[in-house]
């Protein structure tokens, strides 16, 4: 039996979950555990998992500074809320490191594209006053600047979009089809899974899709609110980018050693094969990506259809088995 993955965990959401659950527990002592959850979009057990957490957190690792939450199963209680109050807290002391890094990161920062202004202005005041307490090391991280990739500024505005409620245009490049799209969306969530991503209700499909920040060729906030469905979030374990229904439908043939595709790759089908392997039928919006697929299989596999993309990945493979004999015979004949 397979073991199902990890979920994937974004860490920035969460972070910012709960530095606003800490606020949202404390001025409301016996919180239901169900509307908390439902306050923050999130499941029941994703919010206990962050409530198992909080309680390793506070101004220090003595006893009464840890964060003494815990909850009964259907409320939530916070015990000592004082030990995170003015009367509990310490003069911050940063490294000389955590100074270079912090003040760097909010240098670079402060330049976003769709940055609120007001945002701006209470970043610069802040970092103003960690440049005042750290001395020297501020001298040492002027020297120092970090150059965001170009979905910053798209980053920002989705950013800001969420935080507000408010509804996107965007022009969208689409590598399965070779076009830019204009689309209205609702931003859901922002998911970095090796890219970032935007989960978001797409008003010209009337459905949830989820769209790359660096293929996003343009972006608009509108004055629209945000309205999407109340939809379940996703397991991202099951994949980050679900099939739909108009996706290009691709047929893999593999044998035994190439079963584990059926685990890793979300399918309409996977039937048996009489020598052990499979017949898996799955939805691609970029069926070109399966060619990496075809040539990871080697012997133990094949793309069926569509017939274009079977005799590309032959193409491929061939070329990749000239390449590889080319360079054999020069290594052999030093």
């Amino acid at each position: 039996m397979a073991v199902k993955p990890a979920r994937t965990v974004n860490a920035i959401d969460q972070t910012r979950r709960m530095l606003s659950l800490v606020t949202y527990l404390r001025e409301r002592p016996g919180a239901r555990i169900a509307d908390v959850a439902r306050a923050f979009g999130i499941t029941e057990d994703e919010l206990v998992a962050d409530l198992d957490l909080l309680p390793m957190c506070g101004t220090s690792f003595r006893g009464g500074d840890l964060l003494d939450i815990d909850t009964d199963g259907e409320r939530i209680w916070w015990h000592n809320p004082a030990a995170l109050g003015e009367e509990a807290a310490e003069p911050l002391r940063l490294a000389a490191d955590e100074a270079t890094a912090l003040l760097v990161a909010a240098r670079a920062v402060s330049t976003l594209p769709g940055l609120r202004e007001s945002d701006r202005q209470a970043l610069l005041r802040a970092t103003a006053k960690v440049e005042a307490a750290a001395g020297e090391a501020a001298g040492a991280s002027s020297r120092l600047s970090v150059t965001f990739e170009s979905e910053g500024g798209v980053f920002a505005d989705v950013d800001r979009a969420i935080s507000e409620r408010r509804r996107l245009w965007i022009r969208y490049y689409s590598p399965a089809r070779d076009e830019v799209t204009e689309r209205e969306i609702d931003p859901i969530r922002l998911v970095s899974v090796g890219h970032t991503y935007v989960e978001a209700w797409c008003r010209r499909s009337e459905a949830r899709r989820t769209f790359r920040l660096d293929r996003v060729a343009e972006i608009r906030i509108l004055d629209a609110p945000a309205a999407p469905p109340e939809i379940e979030l996703r397991d991202l374990s099951e994949a980050l980018v679900q099939p739909a229904a108009e996706d290009p439908e691709v047929v893999v043939e593999v044998g035994p050693g190439g079963r584990w595709v059926a685990e890793y790759y979300p399918h309409d089908s996977a039937d048996e094969l009489p020598d052990g392997g499979l017949r898996i039928t799955l939805r691609t919006p970029d069926p070109a990506s399966l060619r990496r697929l075809a040539l990871r299989l080697g012997g133990d596999g094949r793309i069926v259809s569509p017939p274009e993309l079977a005799e590309s990945a032959r193409s491929a493979a061939a070329e990749a088995l000239a390449a590889y004999d080319t360079e054999r015979s020069a290594s052999s004949g030093r």
